[in-house]
C-alpha cells in the first residue's frame, strides 16, 4: 500500500516537506501545491524554487498544474522536464470559487467537450507521465460517469479521485459509492484521497476497498504528521511487530498524544512529541532564513498551526495565543507553553 501526501496550498512547501521526510515516516510520493503557469511566462520565481531538485533531494516529488490551456500546461511540463521531472500532475480537484469561476480545477469538470480536447493535445505532445487528481463532478455524482469514460480514453499514470462534488468542499461524507464503481470499471490505476484522519480511518477504508493500491492523505496528515505511521500500525502486523507497537498501546488518531509510552525504545507518545517539537522548530527556523519580514514568518507558522493543533491536549489556550501572536517573541512563548503542557522542552539544538 502506497501512501501520498496532498497538496495543500501555502503548506506543503518544500520547507515542510523536507521536515516531514526527515523526521517523520516518509511518504512514497509528495505532491506539490498547484503550480499555475502563466501565458508566455511559464512558472514564477516562487514556483520554480519550490521544485528545484536541490531543494528536494531524496523526495519523490510530482509536480501539480493547475491550468485549462494546453499549451501553458506543455510549455511547463517541458520546464518541468528540464528539472528532470518524469511525472506531472492535472490539477482537476480544486473548489475554490476564484479557480472554478475561471474554468480551473474542478471547474474544469463541468466541461467535458474541452477536457477531452486538453487531454487529446497534452498526449499527443508529451512523453511524460501524466496523473489526475479529480473530484466526481462540480454538482452531482451522476456526473462521474461520464467524467471516467473520458480518463478512460487516455494513459494515466494515476487516478486520485477524491469523492466528492465541488459543491461539496470538504462536508458531507465521501461519496464511497461512486469511487467503487469507478474500482470496477476504471482503465487506469486509481489513488483514493478524502478524510483520513486516524490509523482507524485508513484500516476501515482498506476494508471497505480491498484491492486499493495507493492512498493520498491531506487534512489529516498536517494535523497529525505522525498519522502515517499510525496508519501502518493499525493494519499492518509486521510493522507493529518490527518497531514492538501495538495499535491497542497507543490508539490512532488526534487523541494519540494522551497515551503512554510503549515498552519498548523511544516509540509511541514519548517519541511523537519529541518528532512534533523537531518538526516545528526546524520549519520555523528554515521559513526565517528564506522569508523577508517577520510578519510572513507568523502568518506561515500560523497556517500550519491551524491545523495541528488539533493533535494535542489542552490546546485552546494555547491555539489562541499563537493566533494572536504579533511579534516572533509573542509566538515562540505560546509555543515553548504549549509544549511545555505536553512535557517536552526544546532540545538545545533546535531552540529558539
Amino acid at each position: 500500500m502506497k501512501q501520498y501526501l496532498a497538496p495543500l496550498e501555502g503548506i506543503t512547501t518544500y520547507i515542510y516537506r523536507n521536515a516531514y521526510h526527515s523526521i517523520f515516516t516518509p511518504m512514497d510520493k509528495y505532491f506539490t501545491p498547484f503550480l499555475v503557469p502563466k501565458q508566455k511566462k511559464g512558472l514564477s520565481s516562487r514556483e520554480k524554487n519550490d521544485v528545484l531538485p536541490e531543494h528536494n533531494k531524496g523526495i519523490f516529488l510530482v509536480p501539480q498544474l493547475l491550468t485549462n490551456r494546453p499549451e501553458d500546461f506543455i510549455r511547463a511540463a517541458n520546464t518541468l522536464a528540464e528539472f528532470g521531472y518524469e511525472e506531472i500532475n492535472l490539477n482537476l480537484g480544486c473548489p475554490s470559487g476564484t479557480v472554478t469561476a475561471k474554468g480551473k480545477g474542478a471547474g474544469f469538470l463541468s466541461h467535458p467537450t474541452e477536457l477531452d480536447q486538453f487531454l487529446d493535445e497534452i498526449f499527443s505532445k508529451l512523453t511524460l507521465r501524466i496523473s489526475i487528481k479529480t473530484r466526481i463532478g462540480m454538482e452531482d455524482p451522476d456526473e462521474f460517469e461520464t467524467l471516467l469514460k473520458l480518463f478512460n480514453q487516455y494513459p494515466l499514470e494515476e487516478l486520485i479521485i477524491h469523492p466528492r462534488v465541488r459543491e461539496d468542499y470538504y462536508s458531507n461524507l465521501p461519496n464511497y459509492q461512486v469511487f467503487q464503481e469507478a474500482l470496477e470499471n476504471s482503465a487506469n490505476p486509481l489513488c483514493y484521497n478524502g478524510d483520513i484522519f486516524t490509523g482507524q480511518d485508513f484500516k476501515d477504508l482498506l476494508r471497505r476497498f480491498p484491492g486499493l493500491a495507493s492512498v493520498m492523505t491531506g487534512r489529516g496528515i498536517i494535523a497529525n504528521p505522525d498519522l502515517r505511521r499510525e496508519c501502518m500500525l493499525a493494519c499492518d502486523p509486521e510493522f507493529a511487530l518490527e518497531t514492538g507497537e501495538t495499535a491497542k498501546k497507543h490508539p490512532a488518531g488526534a487523541d494519540s498524544l494522551a497515551a503512554g509510552p510503549s515498552n519498548g525504545p523511544e516509540i509511541g507518545e514519548t517519541l511523537k512529541k519529541r518528532q512534533y517539537r523537531e518538526f516545528h522548530d526546524r520549519i520555523y527556523r528554515d521559513y526565517q532564513e528564506i522569508l523577508s519580514g517577520n510578519r510572513n514568518v507568523l502568518f506561515k507558522m500560523k497556517e500550519i498551526w491551524s491545523y495541528m493543533i488539533q493533535s494535542f491536549s489542552n490546546h485552546g489556550i494555547y491555539a489562541k495565543r499563537i493566533k494572536k501572536a504579533e511579534t516572533l517573541q509573542n509566538y515562540e512563548a505560546a509555543v515553548n507553553a504549549l509544549f511545555r503542557e505536553q512535557g517536552v522542552i526544546s532540545n538545545g539544538r533546535l531552540s529558539f
